[in-house]
């Protein structure tokens, strides 16, 4: 039974059509696959992430890095302006519940370019930036697009917490986390991004804060 159902097959896949050229299309399509990092969401790699105890809270310094997507690129000289997003909890371990937020920070950051005078426009605030207005935080400028994402990337002397906040004994964590903010892109652009990982673009990691001294 078996050589013959064997023998089936093969007649029934030799008598199929097959093109050289769809073939060939086929493989130029899956090595196009292969090597296009398109296919995969953008990396953002950690370089750095540091926690220290200041008089009057704790501190975080962090380093990114990673290359702005195309799509994204082309959006911020269309005038769209990109928002990015930095969040930093600290919970207490509880053993009978799960673990206790006792601190939380963010940071917003909104990137956008000047066509009148060719230059880039940082704000940074601890309130989200909505369209209505950029609110009260720093504002600073760049001559180009690498120099603002620069500045982007790093993160220095950032206070997440209060030393009132920092509750003596017991385990405590850091949970920082950094990412794309879509939700005010305009709404065309929030449909088209969607399944896109162009537009994928976030990072997490935890410190464990007893573990490094800092209770």
């Amino acid at each position: 039974m078996g050589p013959v159902r064997t023998a089936f097959i093969t007649h029934c896949w030799k008598s199929i059509p097959t093109s050289r050229w769809l073939l060939g299309a086929l493989a130029l399509c899956l090595a196009a696959m292969a090597v296009d990092p398109a296919h995969g969401n953008t990396r953002v790699d950690l370089i750095e992430l540091r926690v220290e105890r200041g008089d009057d809270g704790l501190y975080l310094s962090a380093r990114l890095d990673f290359q702005l997507p195309t799509a994204i690129e082309d959006a911020l000289l269309k005038g769209i302006p990109v928002r990015f997003v930095a969040d930093a909890d600290v919970f207490r371990e509880r053993w009978y519940w799960y673990d206790s937020e006792i601190a939380s920070a963010q940071r917003f950051m909104r990137v956008a370019y000047l066509p009148l005078t060719r230059r880039w426009r940082l704000n940074t605030s601890s309130e989200p930036i909505t369209n209505a207005g950029l609110g009260v935080g720093l504002t600073q400028h760049y001559d180009s697009l690498a120099d603002v994402m620069a500045s982007v990337q790093r993160i220095s002397r950032w206070r997440i917490a209060t030393m009132a906040e920092l509750e003596p004994g017991g385990r405590q964590t850091l949970r920082f986390r950094f990412r794309l903010d879509m939700s005010q892109l305009p709404r065309a652009f929030q449909i088209g991004a969607i399944g896109e990982s162009d537009w994928v673009l976030s990072i997490e990691r935890r410190i464990d804060l007893t573990h490094e001294g800092l209770r």
